[in-house]
């Protein structure tokens, strides 16, 4: 059996391929290495996995359509794990064009390339944004998701209609996951725990959006490749024999935490008080997050584990030693 991971040098996409290797599979995987954060720290993470038997790489942009389909060609994929994708709500505020070539067209060549290609299992990222302004709490994979707030929520609900038509119309058999803000050891120096981990070190202010009353489903990184590799040896099943289906996955906690609890966690682990600098909510920014998580524990029998202490501790450790802190 042979996977393609899409994203392999990403935060995500790193713990996937180290897992998927570990389970014995032949994991392909490819990424752009763009320089949306550090290129150095996706080739550091690319050098650990250099080291596991099975695994292959290969720099490649997904909106590289001929090149795309010449792997396709050249590896028979049992199952594609679909995580690349240009990240950030913020970012896409000043970079739209970006976001359009690789979630957009880059996400209709990976389904091309299986229209053509036949993989058994499509997986591929979503995210809890596509929720946008719903006020109805928990999120539910049954809610109307009509109104994203970013480009970024945008290209992921789009992400999902595109999967549809395709497994409706081809065949296909795919999960759409929405991910609910990930963090954990080699995460993305944009996200929240980087970037307050890094400024507590050094004794700058963090900057606290909202004035700090947000709240966060946040998902430890072990819990989402658990999920993934529940997922990946069971796909949805049709209703009528060679139909396709897309199902939808929240991958969450279950739980939100406060922004605020959040950072004592990072204070504790560290041992260092925050500097907190209190602003206002920031465009395309949602108050709370909250996965319903019943529709993953019903269909591979899993519940997110991990605790924010223990998962920010896990990070802070990794951060001292890979930094040489």
């Amino acid at each position: 059996m042979t996977v393609l991971v899409t994203g392999a040098a990403g935060f995500i996409g790193y713990h996937t391929v180290k897992r998927l290797c570990q389970e014995g599979l032949e994991v392909v995987g490819i990424d752009n290495l763009n320089d949306y954060y550090s290129v150095e720290l996706k080739h550091a993470r690319l050098k650990e996995l250099g080291s596991l038997p099975g695994f292959r790489f290969q720099a490649m942009d997904i909106v590289d359509k001929p090149a795309l389909m010449a792997l396709f060609e050249t590896h028979a994929f049992t199952e594609v794990v679909h995580l690349a994708a240009q990240a950030g709500v913020r970012y896409s505020l000043d970079n739209p064009d970006v976001y359009a070539q690789s979630n957009l067209v880059g996400f209709l060549n990976v389904l091309e390339a299986c229209r053509h290609h036949r993989p058994a299992h499509l997986i591929y990222a979503s995210s809890s944004s596509v929720y946008g302004t719903n006020s109805k709490m928990p999120f539910s994979v049954e809610d109307a998701v009509d109104h994203p707030i970013s480009l970024y929520a945008a290209t992921k609900r789009s992400n999902e209609l595109l999967a549809h038509s395709y497994c409706h119309l081809y065949g296909l058999k795919a999960s759409g996951l929405r991910f609910f803000t990930v963090y954990g050891p080699w995460g993305r120096p944009d996200m929240a725990l980087f970037k307050f981990t890094e400024a507590i070190i050094k004794g700058l202010p963090i900057d606290i959006y909202n004035h700090g009353q947000m709240s966060r489903d946040f998902t430890y990184v072990d819990d989402i490749v658990e999920s993934i590799a529940r997922l990946r040896s069971k796909p949805p099943v049709p209703n009528e024999p060679g139909a396709g289906v897309n199902r939808i996955f929240n991958i969450g906690r279950g739980q939100p935490v406060p922004l605020l609890e959040f950072v004592d966690c990072l204070e504790s682990a560290l041992g260092i008080k925050a500097q907190r600098n209190f602003m206002p909510l920031q465009a395309g920014d949602v108050v709370k997050t909250w996965a319903d998580i019943s529709a993953l524990a019903e269909w591979v029998d899993f519940r997110p584990q991990v605790t924010v202490e223990t998962g920010v501790a896990e990070f802070v450790k990794w951060y001292r030693h890979f930094y040489q802190i």
